[in-house]
């Protein structure tokens, strides 16, 4: 991996976190060295996802969704963590993070080996009953709708979004499966545009950010509003506020230092540059 033309910043963003307890916020620009795409970096398309009303309100929407998201996460579960993940966990391994609060749902960061992860906007490999509210599994219930929808597994050409659906137009056929439990409609653990972030979790992510003495925001443009809060509230403790990005930010201007590149350079660049 090339490593960016950055040097006097890392030594900089080096002397700003030495000593301090940091909390790291990741957005989907972590995963991309992954082959997962971004929503709103350079060159991301523009995309209306799908909001929970629709999702609750229409059987094709669902239709719509649950063929797109099951070659989403199959591609998901094909990725593998990258350099960025990897020098998060031994960021907690050292003693310099109490933890991750990430935006994305492709679990990436637990499977590199951080113990502390805040998924703000759930994972997609478990889904839950909006009746009962049983949680599933992914695998297994992903080969219930492999066998339901054997002619789904055909093809592999399908463009793959940021949050685990793909791109599928011809769902009419789609059977979706439903609850074994109560029969009622299953939904993956995701947050989905209409949705709130459940309390727990952001008072869990926001915890994180009060028992830190320093915010690192790794591959997030901060438009997402969970996002922004957590800035917020690190920028209200006056703590060094650490930006890496590649494009603009919605708190570039407020940050001590913006590293403008990819995050996973740039974070085994910083680890080079903090104690063991």
């Amino acid at each position: 991996m090339q490593t960016p033309n950055n040097g006097s910043e890392l030594d900089r963003a080096a002397e700003l976190l030495d000593g301090k307890l940091i909390s790291v916020l990741t957005g989907a620009g972590i995963s991309t060295d992954s082959g997962i795409p971004d929503y709103r970096g350079e060159g991301a398309s523009v995309r209306n996802p799908m909001t929970f009303q629709q999702f609750q309100s229409s059987e094709s929407f669902r239709q719509r969704y649950w063929a797109g998201s099951h070659l989403g996460w199959k591609r998901f579960a094909a990725s593998a963590p990258n350099g960025g993940h990897s020098a998060l966990a031994e960021f907690e391994r050292r003693g310099l993070s109490n933890g991750i609060i990430t935006q994305n749902v492709d679990g990436l960061h637990l499977r590199a080996g951080s113990k502390r992860v805040v998924d703000v906007h759930g994972s997609i490999d478990r889904a839950r009953c909006l009746q009962c509210g049983q949680y599933f599994a992914r695998t297994p219930l992903a080969h219930k709708i492999a066998a339901l929808n054997p002619w789904l597994e055909e093809s592999d050409s399908h463009t793959l979004n940021p949050d685990g659906d793909a791109e599928v137009h011809d769902i009419d056929s789609f059977v979706i499966p439903e609850c074994t439990v109560c029969a009622g409609m299953l939904k993956p653990d995701v947050v989905f545009f209409g949705e709130f972030v459940p309390t727990r979790k952001f008072q869990l992510a926001s915890s994180l950010v009060d028992q830190s003495e320093a915010l690192i925001v790794a591959g997030s443009s901060l438009v997402v509003n969970s996002g922004i809060r957590l800035v917020e509230r690190a920028l209200r403790k006056n703590i060094p506020l650490i930006i890496i990005n590649r494009g603009e930010t919605k708190a570039d201007r407020r940050a001590d230092l913006k590293l403008d590149g990819g995050a996973s350079a740039i974070l085994e660049g910083l680890l080079d540059r903090l104690p063991r």
